[in-house]
């Protein structure tokens, strides 16, 4: 069976929606699963709704702007966070283990893979999640000159547990999987959790492509997915 796991990207404190990447343009998420956007209240009521955990991406943290690391400390506390605050070295990802249960390391903000291997050669690669950015079909990074071609023996040599593979670009719109992306990371498949404009139909696409974890947003707090 497919695990849905709930995103929230957090933004001044609160859970905020947008499309694309885009994140100025951000607004408080409207979700069916709480009257507010409080991130705590959210995660109690999809915990009641049977999410197991759930995925934060601290918005300020991630572009230097603030944090938000009280509230994910909170809602670790109900439901175990697969974190994205914006790792760039060894040294933010061991701060960040205090706060929640799987910290990523995402390409997006990535110093060096020098830094990504400190991190295997001192961790459980279980608490460990390797995230695959792309934009436009390509890898989006800040710091790391790798394609996504050579980003791939990189995670065969460090052999993670668990890879999400974000196609920012469908982020909030709703347009189903990109099997173009897919299939380029497909000798993963067991690792996947697959991420970005995911509708109803892409679970029951995805689950005959033998993927077993997704993380969802905007078909999720529409009401359109349930989370079982």
């Amino acid at each position: 069976m497919m695990l849905k796991i709930p995103v929230l990207d957090l933004k001044g404190g609160i859970a905020v929606s947008g499309k694309s990447g885009q994140r100025e343009t951000y607004t408080p998420l409207n979700t069916c699963y709480a009257n507010s956007a409080n991130p705590v209240e959210i995660a109690e009521n999809l915990k009641l709704n049977g999410a197991s955990e759930i995925y934060i991406a601290d918005l300020d943290l991630i572009e230097s702007k603030g944090h938000n690391i009280n509230e994910i400390k909170m809602v670790n506390s109900i439901l175990p966070v697969i974190f994205d605050g914006g790792v760039k070295d060894f040294d933010s990802y061991t701060f960040f283990l205090d706060y929640a249960y799987k910290i990523i390391v995402a390409t997006e903000t990535l110093e060096s893979i020098d830094e990504l291997k400190k991190i295997f050669n001192k961790y459980p690669k279980e608490r460990i999640v390797i995230s695959i950015d792309i934009k436009d079909n390509e890898l989006y990074t800040k710091n790391l000159n790798l394609t996504l071609n050579e980003i791939k023996p990189i995670l065969k040599e460090l052999d993670p547990n668990e890879i999400i593979l974000l196609d920012i670009t469908g982020v909030g719109t709703n347009k189903g999987v990109n099997y173009e992306l897919l299939n380029e990371f497909k000798e993963f498949k067991d690792k996947l959790i697959i991420a970005g404009g995911l509708n109803k139909d892409s679970i029951a696409e995805l689950e005959k492509e033998g993927i077993k974890k997704v993380l969802i947003g905007t078909s999720l707090h529409s009401g359109e997915i349930a989370i079982l």
